[in-house]
């Protein structure tokens, strides 16, 4: 019975990565949440997947927010039950889904962190430039502030992929839906500068599609990359809980600020919904009204 559970979600999981293109990080979440709800079903209901009841399903919530959990998690986790559930339902598996009545728990507003244009400035001005690690390290935050990139798609980049005569590069976003971000004078520049006088030096003539690479001449990895931001980060005197989108954010909330449309900012993003991109808004909003508090004579 364990191998045609596993069977099944592994055909789920398939089907998640052909029907929408989701990243193996993505595609593994799923996996570690439905692995988990049934491990607890046959440790504490003796009980499998299949046979999961509403009331099942609502105690495992109960036992992992006495453990813990908080409401973020378990929305998401309740997101992917759900689409394991409607599968099975898809596929006759079930007659019904036993979590299609369990409401997803509330959740506060949160605002993503961003960083003011002079902490930008003092991030990217971190990096030692005569060296070429250094060198290197400033052309990659350079282009994540200039384009708003994910950071998984700034160090999975190719050489192919930009093109520095018209100033864009291409990405291939979530989903594999593709995109041409626009790259500014200065991260231009700096591509440049990488290119002529870093990126050799640290592949050594060997052949290598990746865009940037390490010191030993092998494709950055975004965990490593993102040990580099920190570190800058605190070279800096950034105090600020930093994440691996932070100049993302900046760099959308940045553009509003100084009057960007919306749906240009949405584009440019990548995302799908414009309702993903209207927190930007709140976020430009918030500012103003701090800097109305500071500078107002009846703030």
């Amino acid at each position: 019975m364990v191998e045609g559970k596993q069977t099944m979600l592994e055909q789920f999981i398939d089907a998640l990565w052909m029907e929408r293109g989701l990243s193996k990080n993505t595609l593994a979440a799923y996996r570690a949440d439905i692995v988990g709800l049934a491990n607890w079903l046959r440790q504490e209901r003796n009980g499998e997947l299949v046979a999961a009841q509403r009331q099942d399903i609502l105690d495992y919530f109960a036992h992992r927010m006495e453990n813990g959990a908080q409401p973020r998690s378990t929305a998401r986790l309740l997101s992917s039950i759900r689409r394991f559930y409607q599968y099975l339902v898809r596929l006759g598996k079930l007659p019904e889904d036993p979590s299609a009545k369990i409401e997803a728990p509330k959740l506060g507003r949160t605002l993503p962190t961003s960083l003011t244009e002079t902490e930008v400035e003092a991030l990217l001005e971190a990096p030692d430039v005569n060296d070429v690690l250094g060198l290197r390290d400033r052309t990659m935050l350079e282009l994540l502030y200039a384009g708003g990139l994910r950071v998984t798609e700034l160090v999975s980049l190719n050489i192919s992929q930009v093109n520095l005569q018209q100033g864009v590069v291409r990405l291939n976003g979530k989903g594999n839906k593709e995109r041409l971000v626009p790259l500014g004078e200065e991260a231009i520049n700096w591509l440049q500068r990488y290119l002529g006088d870093s990126r050799p030096f640290l592949v050594k003539g060997r052949q290598s599609e990746s865009l940037f690479v390490t010191r030993r001449g092998g494709a950055m990895t975004r965990q490593a990359f993102w040990y580099i931001i920190k570190r800058y980060a605190n070279c800096a005197a950034i105090k600020k809980d930093l994440s691996p989108h932070t100049l993302r954010h900046s760099f959308a909330t940045h553009l509003l600020n100084n009057g960007a449309d919306l749906r240009v900012v949405q584009m440019l993003l990548g995302h799908s919904d414009l309702s993903t991109t209207q927190i930007y808004t709140h976020v430009a909003r918030e500012r103003l009204k701090d800097l109305h508090e500071q500078h107002h004579p009846r703030g």
